[in-house]
């Protein structure tokens, strides 16, 4: 793994209407943010501060005391870290806390390139290593949960393992079945072009329609099911201004598709990895109409060094019920860093 030190900036990002216009450098309005105020993270599509990783940048903001023990937040699929701006203001108060957009979402770079758990696993790995560069705490929601996850559980193949304890917030990931036999079918090349286009056109005509404002606020609001008193035009504008980048449809379609390819990574498997060696914090969203509570409960089954706190909240319990949710990742990093 590279060891040089982080490159970053502030918001180095695009400030016109389209988000891959060029720009001057400005400063990001975090740089004044009163963290005892405990106000909501302000929305800012300039970004916030940019890492370059890989020859791409990479959105991501920091807010704390660099004295105070680092937590990281990854969000999850179509969001971005301003998903955490109800988190990040009032975690800040006793951590260093950071938040990125991965890599063909939010205000990160979208390369037309192959995409996989293993790219946003090491892009996490890397960002603790070359940019917080001390022992971290992760937490993650939904695909960000299952990337925090794959992270920890893949953190002790570096020089020093960064990663000492990991939040899933709702996390995606699939189990084993026993019963699923191999698959030895051979593919018809034809059959599978064939399956890629219609593929292409129909998860398209989807994305144009999803990037809709009042498409996006009716989805949030079914995975908002308890309250979605925090689905508001800005969360809407967060996930809608990042579709506006010229690459944006064809990075989705290679992430609904899975463009990366490789062998299947499941939840089993990384638990089996990190064989009880890290404490992990399930702080689920017991009415998620998406991920339901079983797999919460199959996690618990295989993991022993696990606790759960239940959230009266759907799939992004962070957003929905942030107060829950942000005494509960006090509770456990303050454990967990031996505050």
């Amino acid at each position: 793994p590279s060891s040089a030190k982080a490159v970053t900036q502030k918001s180095s990002l695009s400030s016109s209407t389209t988000p891959t216009a060029a720009t001057a450098v400005i400063s990001s309005p975090l740089d004044n943010y009163d963290v005892a105020s405990g106000e909501r993270l302000p929305w800012y599509e300039q970004g916030y501060s940019s890492w370059k990783w890989r020859d791409h940048n990479i959105n991501y903001l920091e807010l704390g005391d660099p004295s105070k023990p680092a937590l990281l937040l990854i969000h999850g699929f179509g969001a971005s870290a301003y998903h955490f701006r109800h988190n990040i203001p009032e975690l800040s108060k006793d951590y260093h806390v950071y938040a990125f957009d991965l890599l063909g979402f939010g205000l990160s770079d979208k390369p037309l390139e192959d995409y996989s758990a293993e790219v946003w696993r090491d892009q996490a790995l890397d960002f603790i290593e070359q940019v917080i560069q001390k022992p971290t705490v992760v937490a993650g929601n939904s695909l960000g949960g299952f990337t925090s996850l794959y992270a920890a559980a893949h953190a002790s193949d570096r020089e020093e393992d960064l990663i000492k304890g990991c939040v899933l917030l709702n996390a995606a990931g699939r189990f084993r079945d026993p019963d699923a036999p191999p698959d030895a079918e051979e593919k018809n090349e034809l059959v599978e072009k064939v399956k890629e286009w219609v593929q292409r056109l129909v998860i398209s005509a989807s994305f144009i329609y999803t990037k809709r404002p009042a498409r996006i606020e009716q989805v949030l609001k079914q995975v908002y099911p308890v309250n979605d008193a925090n689905v508001d035009d800005e969360l809407v504008e967060s996930i809608r201004f990042p579709s506006l980048d010229p690459n944006a449809a064809e990075v989705f379609y290679r992430v609904i598709t899975k463009n990366g390819g490789g062998a299947a990574v499941f939840v089993d498997d990384l638990l089996a990895r990190l064989d009880n060696s890290k404490p992990l914090l399930l702080a689920w969203g017991e009415s998620d109409p998406w991920i339901r509570p079983a797999a919460a409960d199959k996690i618990q089954a295989l993991y022993s060094n696990s606790r759960r706190v239940s959230i009266d909240a759907g799939h992004c319990p962070h957003d929905e019920a942030p107060e829950a949710v942000n005494r509960a990742i006090r509770e456990f990093a303050n454990e967990v860093h031996g505050v």
